[in-house]
């Protein structure tokens, strides 16, 4: 690809993306939706989050984990021992990564 075209290519993804982020900011009123479609929206960002780091941690080069000598499996675990204790996603990630890489120097795994 020429510089040319790496420019305009960028210029349009970002176009792309601010029309599309943009989309719900433009209307000057509220966007009439169906009660049960904005119940389900309310669990779309807990849906994103879960679609990205489910596969990172079942997970390794494209193949399933076989043995449990993995440290995500550990901070997982502790991630979400943590939720349902506190129900604070802040203290989750923290906790959950702390293990992990706990688990991960201390063990070598």
């Amino acid at each position: 690809m020429s510089k040319l075209e790496i420019f305009f290519t960028t210029l349009g993804m970002a176009a792309v993306t601010l029309l599309f982020r943009a989309f719900f900011l433009l209307p000057e009123r509220e966007l009439p939706m169906p009660r049960w479609l904005r119940e389900g929206l309310r669990y779309a960002p807990v849906a994103a989050l879960l679609a990205v780091v489910t596969p990172e941690i079942v997970m390794t080069q494209g193949h399933l984990i076989r043995t449990l000598r993995d440290a995500r499996i550990f901070g997982a675990l502790a991630g979400l021992g943590f939720y349902l204790w506190r129900r604070d996603l802040f203290g989750t990630i923290v906790c959950g990564t702390g293990v992990m890489l706990a688990v991960r120097f201390a063990l070598g795994w």
